[in-house]
C-alpha cells in the first residue's frame, strides 16, 4: 500500500466492501486482543478478509484474524473488525486511520475501538 492514499482509494475500498455485502451497518466495532471472541456473536456475518480489500492495511499481530465481519449483532447491523493495524508495525497513520474514513464513507455514525492492556 502506498503511503499517500487519495479520496480514490477511500472511495474503492468502501466499493469493495459494498460488493461483499447488501447489509447496511451503521456501527463499527474494532475488536482487538481479547475481544475478538465477540465476533463469534454476529449472526449471519458476511466475512471480508482485509487482503481482499484495496488499500486496506493487514496487521500482522497474533490473535488479530485480519477481516471484516458485517452483520447483526444484539439487533443492531454492524462492521466489526477483527484486528487492526499499528504504528508499531511501520504504518503511517494515514494507513492506520484508512479504516475509519472507509466506515464514514459506508455510512457508519457509531465507531468503537476496544484493546487489550496491562502490565
Amino acid at each position: 500500500m502506498s503511503n499517500s492514499l487519495q479520496f480514490s482509494d477511500y472511495l474503492a475500498a468502501a466499493d469493495a466492501i459494498r460488493a461483499r455485502s447488501a447489509q447496511h451497518p451503521k456501527i463499527g466495532l474494532v475488536l482487538g486482543s481479547g475481544l475478538g471472541s465477540l465476533a463469534d456473536a454476529v449472526e449471519n456475518p458476511d466475512i471480508i478478509p482485509y487482503g481482499d480489500i484495496p488499500n486496506w492495511p493487514v496487521g500482522t499481530v497474533a490473535g488479530h484474524s485480519g477481516r471484516l465481519l458485517i452483520g447483526t449483532l444484539e439487533g443492531k447491523t454492524v462492521l466489526v473488525m477483527q484486528g487492526r493495524a499499528h504504528f508499531y508495525e511501520g504504518f503511517t497513520p494515514q494507513q492506520i486511520t484508512f479504516p475509519v474514513r472507509v466506515m464514514k464513507l459506508l455510512g457508519i455514525d457509531t465507531y468503537l475501538v476496544t484493546n487489550a492492556a496491562g502490565g
